[in-house]
């Protein structure tokens, strides 16, 4: 009782072959990948230390002229 026999995994492959289709599995293994790879991007994202953000811009005094 505590194994399988071929016959059981052929049957259970049989079982989710029908309810899936031959399609679907292959679209449902790409959808993982997609989700496992954007969650790594994601991760590595989240470790990157932010640098500072220095601006290159200035701002000038001018005196008045008016006087």
């Amino acid at each position: 009782m505590g194994s399988f026999s071929m016959w059981h995994w052929l049957i259970v492959l049989a079982i989710v072959l029908l309810l899936f289709g031959r399609g679907k599995i292959p679209e449902l293994m790409g959808d993982v990948a997609k989700g496992i790879k954007s969650f790594k991007k994601g991760i590595s994202e989240d470790e990157k230390p932010e640098a500072p953000v220095a601006s290159g811009k200035t701002v000038e005094h001018k005196a008045d002229e008016t006087k």
